[in-house]
């Protein structure tokens, strides 16, 4: 693995870096939270500025935790907008990178294995780096921070801790340097893969950095962890044998398709059934859009929190006698379910649902007991709705349920991930209009370097 070079690039605040770009504002010192305003001042923060994060504004904080002696922007997600700029930065990796080495983490993280581009751009991986922030910056005006590194874990690290404290946005990583400035770093949650459950757990076990977890006995950590004590136990060392190539060839045993979302406010019994019908039915069309069936529906209910009360949340599984996309298949038994394990007397605040163990349609073996002539209506009805939904838009064609008070259908069909997708104009306090963002498609944008005619790294077709 010595051989080997990775870099990994993160746009710095992605979503508040975009909405300052659009408005023709710096981004590395304009105050700017996004988040919105419709929601009141307990929304969280999607994004917070570079600026406002060097004066002690926490990244994913609530509107009302920011200091009210502090002046900033507030915006509204337009989480189409940040599609089109993280396609677009895409777009700049394929101009000097093959697809093949590109490892997509995030939306604004981006694995890429340059040990390939070492001999044919003649240039060490640090500068290839700073290359392709500068060149980010250039075209985009977007700033970004890189981690490099002998394996993939280490660039993540690298990125995460060390780029911080450089004034270059650069930090650089291998198994000597790591063991050597950063086996003693503390907090454990630093590192990748470190959640607060896996520090207090090593905290009880007497230890408090990684230092402490290489030297811990490998069969304790095993007996405490089971198989995760084998990445972490890696990991101590800055080991990782994982390789993009084997990530982009690993396929699931099984696959699940799945819809979630945090209600805006408390909801009865009553109305949380008309979310779950309304979600069950969205849940059925995603079905069918990617023509496959499902052989059981999970439910999951949490209920909305209050001070020293703890109400533990609801659910089950349902298997199906044959798999299915049928709406009102999955919804029936769906429903039956809720009035089965839901408390009716506490209020509700998320309403989760999974379609499991996903197969092809075409593999659907039929039953001789099953209702094969109404299965096909129900079917056909389905993938009209969604020729309708496609060509003339989400809200075109609704159900009754969808126009109920306590209904959010209609509003989930103008978001993406639960967020708006445009953004309120009437919020933006804009010197500029927002740019036409044009969005490659990633065969149009070369054939990466590994193609006949590679480019070379310096955009008007010079070297470095």
């Amino acid at each position: 693995m010595a051989d080997k070079a990775y870099i990994i690039i993160d746009m710095k605040s992605f979503y508040a870096s975009c909405e300052c770009v659009a408005r023709g504002l710096p981004a590395m010192t304009t105050d700017l939270v996004v988040a919105d305003p419709e929601r009141g001042r307990g929304t969280i923060c999607l994004a917070v500025s570079p600026s406002l994060k060097a004066k002690g504004v926490r990244n994913r904080c609530r509107v009302h935790e920011i200091p009210a002696c502090f002046k900033y922007i507030v915006a509204p997600p337009r989480m189409q907008m940040y599609i089109d700029y993280a396609a677009e930065i895409y777009g700049i990796f394929l101009d000097y990178f093959c697809k093949d080495d590109i490892f997509v983490y995030s939306i604004d993280e981006s694995f890429i294995d340059v040990t390939p581009y070492l001999v044919l751009y003649k240039k060490p991986p640090r500068e290839i780096a700073i290359f392709m922030l500068k060149e980010i910056d250039k075209r985009l005006g977007l700033p970004a921070s890189c981690g490099i590194g002998t394996n993939l874990y280490l660039a993540k690290i690298a990125l995460d801790i060390t780029a911080k404290h450089t004034p270059n946005r650069i930090g650089e990583l291998t198994e000597q340097t790591f063991k050597e400035t950063l086996w003693h770093h503390r907090p454990l949650t630093d590192f990748w893969r470190i959640g607060p459950g896996t520090q207090r757990t090593l905290h009880n076990m007497g230890i408090f950095d990684m230092a402490g977890v290489a030297a811990c006995p490998f069969p304790k950590l095993r007996k405490k962890f089971g198989i995760d004590a084998c990445i972490l136990y890696d990991h101590a060392y800055g080991r990782e044998p994982t390789t993009i190539a084997e990530i982009k060839a690993y396929k699931p045993k099984t696959k699940s398709v799945s819809n979630g979302q945090v209600l805006l406010r408390d909801y009865s019994f009553k109305e949380a059934l008309t979310i779950l019908r309304e979600m069950a039915d969205e849940l059925a069309l995603e079905l069918v859009a990617r023509e496959v069936i499902t052989e059981s529906v999970t439910m999951y209910i949490g209920y909305s929190m209050r001070p020293g009360v703890v109400i533990p949340a609801s659910g089950g599984t349902i298997r199906f006698p044959e798999p299915t996309s049928s709406s009102s298949a999955i919804t029936k038994a769906l429903v039956a379910l809720y009035h089965e394990v839901v408390y009716r007397d506490h209020a509700i605040r998320r309403v989760m649902l999974s379609a499991n163990h996903v197969l092809p349609s075409a593999e659907r073996q039929l039953s001789l007991f099953a209702p094969v002539i109404d299965d096909e209506r129900e079917h056909r009805r389905q993938e009209t709705i969604l020729k309708i939904k496609k060509r003339f838009g989400k809200n075109s064609i609704l159900k009754g349920m969808d126009l109920l008070a306590e209904g959010t259908t209609i509003q989930r069909n103008q978001q993406i991930g639960g967020h708006k997708s445009n953004g309120n104009y009437n919020y933006i306090q804009a010197s500029k209009d927002i740019p036409t963002i044009r969005c490659p498609a990633g065969a149009e944008r070369g054939s990466g370097t590994k193609g006949v005619g590679a480019r070379t790294l310096g955009g008007d077709g010079r070297r470095l």
